[in-house]
């Protein structure tokens, strides 16, 4: 079953699709007028020409590609990028370059991949004390090191 998602593409690459029945995220493309040149620990903000409408009690996660990371040292920031079902805005990505040489992005290169996730909506209770757990307030790293 899928659920459908408007989108209005403005340009000139084909709609992001899932490249095998099993991929969970679609790769989306830069659509940049001229190839961005990014330093060693540079960011930017790479634009995409696509717009989209998610349903109510969904969200849009941008998340890096693992491709490009392991060959070119590039990763999004703000992993992963939360898209409100209400925004309506282009979707831009927040890229850096961690590699320790100059990385250049061109116009249709696979820059980050989108996955679509419903989202629970909660309504807070206010308590006097939380039930207690096994584990209590044990947190970074109290199951174990290794």
């Amino acid at each position: 079953m899928s659920t459908k998602v408007q989108i209005v593409n403005k340009s000139h690459h084909p709609l992001p699709e899932y490249a095998t029945t099993g991929s969970s995220g679609m790769d989306i493309r830069a659509f940049i007028n001229s190839p961005v040149i990014l330093a060693p620990m540079e960011r930017c903000l790479v634009p995409t020409g696509l717009f989209i409408a998610i349903p109510e009690n969904w969200e849009a996660q941008i998340r890096p590609r693992s491709g490009l990371a392991i060959k070119q040292g590039i990763t999004c920031l703000n992993t992963p990028g939360t898209i409100d079902a209400d925004y309506r805005g282009e979707l831009k990505v927040i890229l850096i370059n961690l590699s320790s040489e100059v990385q250049t992005i061109q116009d249709g290169d696979r820059i980050a991949q989108v996955v679509f996730q419903s989202v629970g909506k909660v309504a807070w209770e206010g308590v006097e004390f939380l039930e207690e757990t096994q584990r209590g307030a044990g947190g970074f790293g109290h199951t174990g090191t290794k």
